[in-house]
């Protein structure tokens, strides 16, 4: 009988428990706080909503994509177009629509984990970091300075760009060769295989170092700059643009075409030596980037790649592609901004990434 009552006590109270467990559920739900199961799910649904942005504002842009590339590393004695329109032009005339395109599948297969791991980065980079200053300062109601939001946003850079960096590599290559190239890449998957099974793991990340120097002033820029550019409208409300302490998605779109156009002018030296350092190893880029030049492509480093280019081409390589990365920004900015907005409507997230 003893035991009896044990085990009657037992389960009477685990449906105490459990109702109470129910009850305090119910409370929570009724005051708005939410349970860690859908912190998760608004998580996920914020990470594929930074993804859809991201691919869908890089397809709209993807023939200024590569038409940037080509221009990084064309050769200075074989020089084919020296303008955005020109360029785009001889593209349709050699290769039609589809090279306008060529790399893009590669490029979103990239850019879509990259876009939602970055934004995701940053916000927890953020967070971390403005406890982390609240618990030196002792004031707890202390916001991220430009100088923090700075260190976050390169922080995420160099995560989001370290995890996809093989496919940016392979992305390269793909977008430079042309239909009269000895060798083709088929494809993203094949063109990996192919590099780490004739140049080595190693080769997957050639170039990585300059890229994640330029990934902390480009990546950090975009996001202080556009966080406190946003930050000093919403206090001081100039033409009355701040409406009920909300800035209209265009004046958003402005702050961030600022801030990536200041990003990428800072850090564009940097992209071209990565894409030149890129082509190194592969057997028929001569083809493809010195053209009529018997020159073969060699570097041996970061450092060499920057003094051969400044002296055989001019400081003015450093920027060559600029004009139509540049032109690309605006619209590839406004198009992920939008996007973003609207598929997180769709998936009621409730959580914004870039905020």
């Amino acid at each position: 009988m003893a035991s009896e009552d044990v085990v009657g006590k037992s389960r009477g109270d685990t449906a105490v428990t459990t109702i109470v467990n129910l009850a305090e559920e119910a409370k929570l739900a009724r005051e708005g706080v939410k349970g860690p199961g859908h912190q998760v799910l608004t998580i996920c649904k914020s990470l594929v909503a930074g993804g859809v942005a991201g691919g869908v504002s890089r397809t709209a842009v993807a023939p200024l994509e590569r038409l940037k590339i080509l221009l990084q590393v064309q050769n200075p004695h074989s020089i084919k177009y020296n303008g955005t329109i020109q360029g785009l032009k001889y593209i349709w005339r050699t290769e039609g629509l589809r090279g306008l395109f060529k790399g893009n599948g590669t490029n979103c297969a990239r850019i879509v984990p990259n876009s939602a791991v970055k934004f995701f980065s940053y916000e927890q980079a953020s967070k971390g970091i403005l406890w982390a200053y609240r618990q030196q300062t002792g004031d707890e109601d202390a916001q991220l300075s430009p100088l923090l939001r700075l260190g976050a946003g390169a922080c995420a850079g160099i995560i989001a760009m370290s995890a996809t960096y093989p496919m940016d590599m392979v992305r390269g290559r793909i977008t430079v060769q042309t239909d009269k190239s000895p060798y083709q890449y088929r494809g993203m998957f094949h063109a990996l295989g192919t590099v780490y099974r004739e140049e080595g793991f190693r080769a997957l990340y050639r170039g990585w170092l300059p890229s994640v120097i330029g990934v902390v002033p480009y990546v950090g820029l975009n996001f202080a700059v556009y966080e406190s550019l946003k930050d000093w409208l919403l206090q001081t409300n100039p033409f009355g643009l701040a409406n009920d302490n909300e800035l209209h998605v265009v004046t958003r779109l402005g702050c961030g075409a600022v801030a990536g156009t200041i990003g990428q002018t800072v850090a564009y030296p940097l992209d071209v030596i990565r894409r030149r350092m890129q082509m190194v190893g592969w057997s028929h880029a001569d083809s493809i980037v010195t053209g009529q030049s018997k020159e073969a492509l060699q570097y041996n480093g970061m450092i060499d790649a920057f003094r051969k280019t400044v002296r055989h081409e001019g400081v003015g390589a450093l920027y060559k592609g600029l004009v139509p990365n540049s032109v690309k920004v605006v619209p590839s900015i406004a198009i992920a901004f939008v996007t973003y907005e609207v598929v997180k409507d769709v998936l009621g997230v409730e959580m914004r990434i870039s905020d």
